[in-house]
């Protein structure tokens, strides 16, 4: 009985934390809402645009956002405040300048330079052979099959 008291009061608490209401004048101003809390990323989860965050943070951001859609901002000054307050790292597709063209650029020229080395060690191996000082020199090489062709009497 106590655990099936725990589980309710669990998924009642669940349930009532993720819900946002906003009454909006418009079906337009409800596709920009969802359209801006897609786009933009929650500061807190880091992996999660704010509308599916349940962080606290995200709350505060969609009502922000609903705020200024009241207000009649239109997107580019929404984003435009949520990269002032909380840097490029609040949109999912930063722009490209000097300071975000390590984040497009990166993982491409990591990509490229350990294809160049991958192609650099196996020429380097099948141009230049190897040399291992165990390696025989021809004479060794007749005197072992010399010595393998002789049968061992017993």
């Amino acid at each position: 009985m106590k655990r099936l008291l725990v589980s309710v009061v669990c998924m009642i608490s669940v349930a009532h934390a993720a819900i946002d209401t906003y009454e909006f004048a418009s079906d337009a101003a409800r596709k920009r809402f969802r359209d801006l809390t897609k786009e933009l990323r929650c500061p807190k989860c880091q992996n999660q645009d704010i509308a599916d965050s349940n962080a606290p943070i995200a709350a505060d951001l969609r009502k922000e956002i609903f705020r200024m859609l009241g207000e009649g901002k239109n997107n580019q000054q929404i984003i435009d405040f949520m990269v002032d307050r909380y840097g490029n790292f609040v949109r999912y597709k930063p722009p490209l300048n000097g300071k975000t063209a390590l984040l497009w650029f990166g993982p491409a020229g990591l990509l490229l330079v350990g294809v160049v080395i991958m192609i650099m060690i196996v020429r380097y191996r099948y141009v230049i052979p190897i040399h291992r000082p165990d390696a025989l020199s021809p004479e060794e090489h007749k005197r072992l099959n010399q010595l393998l062709d002789t049968k061992i009497d017993d």
